[in-house]
C-alpha cells in the first residue's frame, strides 16, 4: 500500500511539470491516438493476460503462501459450480477497496490492448469469475463479483487515463525511466504491455504524447495538514492525524461528444498515521454519458449519466470511545446526474450547481451487532442523492458544499440460522437485515495565498441511522476536521 501511495505522490508532482509546460500542444503529429499504425487492437492478448494475472495469483498463494483456499481441484471446481454465489466475510478493505483495485487490473488488460471502454468491461467481469468459480476452494462470493467488475471498471479507466497524462514517448535519460517507472505503479497491466512492445523505450519525435491538454482540460491540488477526528462527536475527545489529500479535476462536462470518462473528478485522501488506514476516502464521480445545453441567458447544462465511486474507512479513534467513526461503501453504483454553470456575476466567477441520483448495486456501511470473521459491516443495495454547489470568487478563493445522502438496504441477514453449526464461509447473509441512512456533510472553504497556493479548511459531519430488523436501532454521528496548505498546479 505504501507503494501505491508513493506512485501517487509522485505522480501527481510529476503531472503538475506536465500541466504547466502542456497547455499549448496542437502539432498534428503530436499525439499518440492520431497514428493510425499504433491503433491495433489485441483482443486475445488481453484474454490470456487476465487470465494469466489468475494464475499467477493462484500460483501464488498455493507455493508461496500455502494458503488452504488455494488447493484447488476438480472436486472443488464442481462444488463451486452446483453451490453457486454467497455473500463472503472478507474485512471491509478487502471487499470495498482490495476487489476493485483487482478488477480494475483485468479492464485494463484490455483497455491496455487497444480495447474500448465498453470493449473492456467484460474482461473485467470475465476474470473475476474465473477467479470465484475456478481460483479458490471457497464458495464465490456475489458481492466480490460486483465489487470487482462495476467498481474496478470505474478504478481502471482513471488509471488508464492518469498513466497517459505521466507518458511522452520523446524523453531521454533518467526523465523517461521516471515516467515509464511511474506509468507502471499507476497501470501496472499497460506499463506490461509497453515492455512486451518495446514502447517503454523507444524514442519518438512524432506522435509520442499520450493526452491533449487543450481538448481535455486537466487541473489538479495537492494538500498537506492535519486532521482531527472525532470520537464519538465528542469536541475534545478525538486524535490528530497528518493528511495528504489529492484532487483530479479532468475534462469539461459541458462539452458535446464525450466518450465515457472524458469528464471526471477524483479525490483520495492519505492519512499519515499508524492507528488509522492509508487510504481513508476516495470520491469518484465519473461521466458514462451526457448532453450539454446552453440557454439563451447564458446558464450551461448537462444531463448525463454517472458512475460513482465512494469509500470511507476508519478504525477507532486512540485514547477515545472505543466505537469506530465510519465505514461507508459506494463500490458499484450508476445513475442520472444533472450539472448546472451560471454566468459570471461581479467577483462570483464561477457558480455551478450539481445533483446526482443512482442506484446502488453494492454498498456498505458499519454495524453494530454483525461480527463474523473479519466482518464489521453490513452489505446491501439501495440508492444515494448528492449534491454539490461550487462558489469560486476568483482570486479570493472559493466555497464548496459536498452533501451525500447513502440509503443501503441489507436483505439477507442470518438471524433465522443456528450460526454456531455453520461454516462461516457458508453463512451467506449481507449482515444485520434492515436499513441504513447515511449522511455526510463537507463544506469546504479554499482561500488564495497567490497564483498556486491555498490555505484549505474543511469539516465533514458523518451520521449514520440504522433501521434493525432483528435488533434495538442505532443512531451514530461523529466529525472530522481539516486544515492544510493546498499547492495548484497550472
Amino acid at each position: 500500500m505504501k507503494r501505491v501511495f508513493l506512485g501517487l505522490l509522485a505522480f501527481f508532482l510529476l503531472l503538475g511539470q506536465d500541466l504547466q509546460g502542456q497547455t499549448n500542444v496542437s502539432q498534428d503529429s503530436t499525439f499518440v491516438f492520431q497514428d493510425s499504425l499504433r491503433l491495433t487492437r489485441r483482443p486475445w492478448r488481453a484474454v490470456v493476460q487476465a487470465a494469466g494475472m489468475n494464475v499467477g495469483v493462484w500460483a501464488f498463494d498455493r507455493f508461496v503462501m500455502n494458503e488452504d483456499f488455494a488447493r484447488i481441484s476438480a472436486k472443488s471446481i464442481r462444488h463451486n459450480f452446483e453451490h453457486g454465489f454467497v455473500w463472503d466475510n472478507d474485512q471491509f478493505s478487502t471487499n470495498l477497496f482490495a476487489h476493485p483495485y483487482h478488477g480494475n487490473l483485468y479492464f485494463n488488460s484490455a483497455r491496455s490492448n487497444g480495447l474500448s471502454f465498453w470493449e473492456s468491461f467484460p474482461y473485467a467481469v470475465g476474470g473475476s469469475l474465473m477467479w470465484e468459480f475456478l481460483g479458490e476452494t471457497e464458495p464465490p462470493a456475489i458481492n466480490d463479483l460486483l465489487a470487482t467488475s462495476i467498481g474496478g471498471t470505474a478504478l481502471g479507466e482513471v488509471t488508464h487515463r492518469l498513466s497517459q497524462l505521466v507518458l511522452d514517448d520523446s524523453k531521454r535519460g533518467f526523465a523517461r525511466f521516471g515516467r515509464e517507472f511511474l506509468g507502471l505503479l499507476i497501470n501496472p497491466m499497460q506499463g506490461l504491455n509497453r515492455m512486451i512492445d518495446g514502447d517503454m523505450w523507444k524514442v519518438r519525435n512524432r506522435f509520442h504524447q499520450y493526452h491533449d491538454y487543450e481538448s481535455i482540460p486537466v487541473n489538479f491540488l495537492m494538500s498537506v495538514g492535519s486532521r482531527y477526528l472525532a470520537s464519538d462527536n465528542h469536541l475534545f475527545k478525538g486524535e490528530l492525524n497528518p493528511y495528504i489529500e489529492m484532487k483530479l479535476f479532468y475534462g469539461n462536462p459541458f462539452d458535446n461528444g464525450l466518450k465515457p470518462y472524458d469528464y471526471f473528478h477524483l479525490d483520495v485522501s492519505f492519512g499519515l498515521s499508524s492507528n488509522q488506514p492509508l487510504i481513508h476516502k476516495i470520491n469518484l464521480l465519473g461521466q458514462l454519458w451526457s448532453r450539454s445545453r446552453q440557454s439563451s441567458d447564458g446558464i450551461d447544462f448537462t444531463f448525463g449519466i454517472f458512475q460513482h465511486f465512494n469509500y470511507y474507512d476508519s478504525e477507532e479513534v486512540f485514547d477515545g470511545s472505543g466505537i469506530i467513526p465510519y465505514k461507508i461503501s459506494e463500490a458499484a453504483s450508476v445513475g442520472p446526474g444533472i450539472i448546472y454553470r451560471f454566468p459570471q456575476y461581479n467577483s462570483l466567477m464561477n457558480l455551478e450547481q450539481s445533483v446526482y441520483l443512482s442506484a446502488i448495486l453494492l454498498g456498505g456501511s458499519l454495524t453494530d451487532y454483525y461480527q463474523f470473521v473479519d466482518r464489521n459491516y453490513n452489505m446491501g443495495s439501495g440508492f444515494s442523492i448528492k449534491n454539490r454547489t461550487l462558489l469560486d470568487f476568483g482570486r479570493y478563493g472559493l466555497f464548496a458544499l459536498n452533501v451525500h445522502l447513502y440509503n443501503i438496504y441489507t436483505w439477507k441477514g442470518y438471524e433465522n440460522k443456528d450460526v454456531s453449526t455453520i461454516n462461516p464461509i457458508y453463512l451467506n447473509a449481507q449482515g444485520d437485515k434492515g436499513n441504513v441512512i447515511l449522511t455526510v456533510v463537507n463544506p469546504v472553504i479554499e482561500l488564495n495565498l497567490n497564483q498556486n497556493w491555498k490555505v484549505g479548511m474543511e469539516f465533514s459531519y458523518f451520521a449514520r441511522q440504522t433501521y434493525y430488523s432483528f435488533h434495538p436501532n442505532v443512531h451514530f454521528e461523529t466529525f472530522e476536521s481539516r486544515l492544510g496548505l493546498i499547492y495548484q498546479f497550472k
